[in-house]
């Protein structure tokens, strides 16, 4: 299957910034949701203020290691009680896999085979010909993996110190109802991030099949969930450049370069803008060197 309409690169990043919007917009409603549903408040700015600040932490930590610490400190800061704030992120990551899992059990169903046929041969080739950058990768991936073990501890247990008693009053607590209200908002969160880089894709001169860029899409994205360095560094570029979504041709570096922006690059822009908004300079650097001191 391949497109019959390419976009001009105006209508596609137009199109790439509405999906960054809806993606931002649903996951602003789906914490908003699961605080109510404990029995508190939260903002629909707060809410997307603290996912932002997940957003920029998350991409710049080891294994998004900050990730969940600033998700937690936004909803505090928004007067959230600590163990309905855990709560709420935890059944935030119940409702969200079984979303990936089945998106991405559909994918493998319906477009591997052609993925494999057309991007397999193609990362075969390019491991072979880049081996010493494909090792430089791996070390440095397995160094940092083994660094953030090392280094760094839970953020959950370190941020959150609540007897488990109140945690499951408000497990209990969570309507079933504002459960499944949640999925279409996970859902829309999955399906804006894959469908960026089939849109860039779309620029091409010849644009190329549907299946590898979706595959190769999705891959790329929720790799990252498992790579030790920062946005998945290096393994996740390697592996964009080596065909891992589809024969990009000669655009494939600016493409990466979109299509990084839109999926890391805006969440760290608006996350950092927001935390000197609110917090100050001063704050973010004190915060910096406490970490560094840390770790």
């Amino acid at each position: 299957m391949t497109w019959e309409s390419p976009l001009s690169a105006i209508q596609a990043h137009l199109v790439c910034l509405a999906l960054v919007v809806v993606d931002l917009l649903a996951r602003a409603v789906r914490i908003q949701l699961l605080v109510r549903g404990l029995g508190h408040q939260l903002s629909l700015w707060d809410a997307f203020v603290l996912n932002n600040y997940g957003d920029a932490a998350s991409a710049l930590t080891p294994l998004r290691l900050g990730g969940e610490p600033a998700r937690l400190a936004g909803l505090l800061r928004s007067g959230v009680p600590a163990a309905a704030a855990f709560v709420a992120i935890s059944l935030e990551v119940l409702v969200g896999w079984p979303v990936v899992i089945v998106a991405a059990g559909w994918l493998i169903w319906r477009y591997a085979p052609e993925w494999w046929a057309d991007a397999g041969p193609r990362l075969g080739a390019a491991a072979v010909d880049a081996w010493p950058w494909v090792i430089a990768v791996l070390v440095a991936s397995l160094l940092a993996w083994g660094y953030a073990r090392r280094r760094v501890a839970s953020p959950a247990t370190r941020q959150v110190r609540r007897p488990i008693q109140r945690v499951l009053v408000y497990w209990r607590r969570m309507p079933t109802g504002i459960l499944l209200a949640t999925v279409p908002f996970s859902f829309l969160n999955l399906a804006t991030r894959v469908a960026i880089l089939p849109v860039l894709a779309l620029t091409l001169p010849d644009p190329p099949p549907l299946g590898p860029v979706a595959v190769g899409s999705f891959a790329l994205l929720y790799s990252q969930l498992i790579l030790p360095t920062p946005s998945g560094a290096g393994a996740v570029d390697l592996g964009f450049l080596s065909g891992a979504a589809g024969e990009l041709g000669s655009h494939q570096g600016l493409l990466l370069f979109a299509w990084r922006m839109y999926t890391n690059g805006i969440g760290v822009l608006l996350g950092v803008s927001l935390a000197v908004y609110v917090f100050g300079w001063p704050a973010l650097r004190a915060l910096a060197r406490r970490w560094r001191h840390r770790h």
